[in-house]
């Protein structure tokens, strides 16, 4: 499968598939206003936009015949919230539930990897809940080193801290 740089015309497609992600992993039980609200206002082509414009992110898709199916975005200099993970942050990284198990997550951490140089670590968080993630990242190779809260307006959710050692 094809691994690529993001180009500024992937970013309504990159956009609609973070929509399709998040809510199909986070939200359970129907969509309230509150998780809505969050997800159109966030994942929005023209923010998309501007992290692809941004030197300090990295951010790679997958493709298929049809489109875009995966996306990891790398961001630099983003502190991690727990003590020896660097500042090299997976801030995310997305495969459409339909193509889970073909290898598109295990391309999109290689293809990163190779970008990233002399770094030493790279840090994600995901939500604790989130046991298709946890499960992928440690078979991966990640070790959870922490805790910290992803927060919407005045919602905290308990999100894990994973590090990668690249050296």
């Amino acid at each position: 499968m094809p691994v690529r740089s993001a180009l500024s015309s992937d970013a309504s497609s990159i956009a609609a598939l973070s929509i399709e992600v998040w809510i199909g992993t986070y939200i359970k039980r129907g969509v309230s206003a509150f998780f809505a609200d969050y997800a159109l206002q966030t994942f929005t082509p023209d923010k998309t936009l501007a992290l692809i414009a941004n030197p300090e992110q990295i951010i790679l898709v997958s493709e298929n015949v049809e489109g875009i199916d995966g996306v990891l975005r790398l961001s630099r200099n983003s502190p991690a919230p727990v003590e020896g993970c660097g500042d090299l942050d997976i801030a995310t990284l997305y495969v459409q539930p339909r193509h889970h198990g073909k290898g598109i997550g295990r391309a999109l951490l290689r293809a990163a990897f190779e970008r990233l140089g002399d770094a030493e670590t790279v840090w994600l968080a995901t939500n604790s809940e989130n046991t298709p993630a946890i499960g992928f990242y440690l078979a991966q190779g990640f070790q959870q080193v922490g805790e910290t809260q992803f927060r919407i307006k005045d919602q905290a959710y308990r999100n894990n801290v994973y590090a990668y050692r690249l050296s």
